[in-house]
């Protein structure tokens, strides 16, 4: 038991890029993205792909994290100036994905060769499961330093700003298409990224590993600011990582406990929905807690009030 937890958090760490990603246009953009699903198996086919070609895996890996900035650039560019509704803009560049990872690999499976991972230029002589830990908590304060700087900067404030309202923002003078492209692309970077991690720690790309990845994602997000709530940015991108971890724990408990492998998907659909759903009844609990406690009050105060 123990050591499936440890193995869930080292997945959990490397899952975490995706939970960043999401919670990039879903939190910061107010932007339902379904552009994961095609970028997540992006970086992965572009990362094995040049792996096997000779490249390093530390340029394969930013080459897939860089394939993934372009994939959330053609979906801002379908959303902002071709005016498609930014779900359906998500969907299409999803469904041309497919065909492009594909061609990438040229077919549908691609495994790797002994090609040294990134874990690799670890010490040889730690347990993987040690390696793939160290490799995910170094990749997260990486990029959660690299991001809380940048939503520092004039360029970061003005992306928060326009998702938190893009028309005062663009009342303001802030270009605010180009910032929602910004963040289509960042946020399906990290996703990309996420996947180059995923697959180099499988040891294989597949053109269906890319299938949930958003119910993935938005459960880890959710389930992150369950533990954590704050409105201090790295805090907020740390608990997507923490949201991650717990998310992959559960995961490697249920298939523990005898939870089939293909019936995966439909545990973490449940899982979504549980953190959907809990949220909101413990938020109505609260509300009818508060005026129960406004009537009480005004009730006693009728008490002690003199008669006229």
């Amino acid at each position: 038991m123990k050591k499936m937890i440890i193995e869930g958090i080292g997945q959990g760490l490397i899952w975490s890029m995706l939970a960043i990603g999401v919670f990039l246009t879903f939190r910061i953009l107010n932007i339902p993205d379904l552009t994961a699903e095609g970028s997540f198996p992006l970086g992965a086919a572009i990362t094995i792909k040049l792996m096997l070609l000779g490249q390093s895996a530390i340029v394969a890996t930013l080459a897939g994290f860089l394939a993934g900035c372009l994939a959330g650039i053609v979906t801002g560019i379908l959303d902002t100036k071709l005016r498609i509704p930014s779900l359906l803009a998500g969907i299409l560049t999803m469904t041309g994905l497919y065909s492009i990872n594909m061609h990438i690999m040229g077919k549908a499976n691609i495994p790797l060769l002994n090609q040294k991972i990134l874990s690799s230029y670890l010490p040889a002589a730690w347990d993987p499961v040690i390696q793939t830990i160290l490799l995910g908590v170094l990749i997260s304060i990486g990029m959660i330093t690299l991001l809380t700087l940048f939503f520092k900067t004039e360029t970061g404030l003005a992306l928060q700003a326009t998702g938190n309202n893009q028309a005062m923002s663009a009342a303001n003078g802030v270009k605010t298409d180009g910032m929602v492209i910004l963040g289509y692309a960042i946020s399906n970077g990290c996703i990309a990224l996420s996947g180059a991690l995923v697959a180099q720690n499988n040891g294989f790309s597949d053109i269906g590993m890319g299938i949930g990845t958003i119910v993935i994602g938005l459960a880890s997000v959710l389930v992150g600011e369950i533990f954590i709530t704050s409105r201090k940015i790295w805090i907020k991108l740390s608990s997507m990582v923490l949201g991650a971890i717990i998310y992959r724990v559960l995961l490697t408990l249920a298939m523990n406990f005898g939870v089939s492998p293909d019936d995966l998907k439909l545990f973490s659909t449940v899982i979504l929905i549980l953190v959907i759903v809990i949220p909101m009844i413990q938020s109505r609990q609260r509300a009818k807690k508060q005026l129960n406690k406004y009537l009480l009050s005004i009730r006693l105060a009728k008490e002690v009030s003199p008669d006229d």
